[in-house]
């Protein structure tokens, strides 16, 4: 009964937050530099990343795929399968994931030390709202770059999926055929419903990271206790959600 009362008061923590922040959306074009330098943090630095893993996940894909079904003789569907598996979960769901990870900890060591150090304070007492000070350009900025960032992981991983299928002997489907095939079964209807997913999964993951980072108390030793709360509650809300998203757009 206690954990089910904190898990609640979380999630009216992380609403009262949401309402406060949005308050401020005003205030966006004022923090400009804000926002540039929360993309370039979010998206460009995470690119990198996004691009080898989506490139090996969609080879990998095509290399399972192919090796099952070039038995049932349907290896000219490979093109299909891994552009629907790409576009529809796995592209948003690993950029969400290496989100998570890579810059939820970030965002929630930040704002933890601010709490702990007392910065968050002094902006309080200099009339600085946190949340459109701390929060509002992190919103925003992971809600531009998430679907870019899935978008680039789909790209990545269909082209990763190519490559394989027409440099592996037992597969030997060109380019041209798996990407006809990946064209025929596929609109843009599975290509939006993963950006969406992708939004979604940013828009949680950033107010998550910053409530705990912002609700942090203790000292240094709570900081790290906050990024692992942070970024395991990240983990499991993707996947929760996921399941939720993805039978509202069937």
């Amino acid at each position: 009964m206690k954990q089910l009362t904190l898990v609640i008061g979380h999630i009216g923590g992380v609403v009262l937050l949401t309402t406060r922040t949005l308050k401020y959306v005003g205030t966006l074009p004022r923090q400009f530099g804000r926002f540039v330098e929360q993309c370039f943090v979010i998206g460009y630095t995470s690119l990198p990343i996004v691009t080898i893993l989506s490139f090996f996940i969609g080879s990998v894909l095509a290399l399972q795929s192919g090796y099952s079904m070039e038995n049932f003789g349907a290896k000219q569907f490979i093109g299909t399968l891994v552009g629907l598996s790409m576009a529809r979960e796995l592209g948003p769901v690993m950029v969400a994931i290496l989100i998570a990870g890579r810059v939820g900890s970030a965002i929630t060591a930040e704002l933890a030390s601010m709490k702990v150090y007392q910065e968050v304070d002094a902006l309080v007492t200099m009339n600085i709202p946190p949340e459109r000070m701390l929060v509002l350009p992190r919103l925003a900025a992971v809600l531009v770059m998430m679907p870019v960032l899935a978008l680039i992981a789909n790209l990545c991983g269909w082209y990763g999926g190519a490559l394989i299928c027409q440099y592996t002997h037992f597969i030997s489907v060109d380019s041209e055929s798996y990407f006809a095939a990946l064209k025929r079964y596929m609109d843009w209807k599975d290509i939006t419903d993963g950006l969406l997913k992708a939004e979604t999964f940013g828009f949680v993951i950033v107010l998550v990271c910053c409530y705990i980072g912002l609700n942090t108390r203790g000292g240094p030793r709570e900081i790290g206790a906050s990024v692992t709360k942070a970024v395991v509650t990240s983990l499991i809300l993707i996947l929760v959600l996921d399941y939720f998203v993805t039978k509202a757009l069937l």
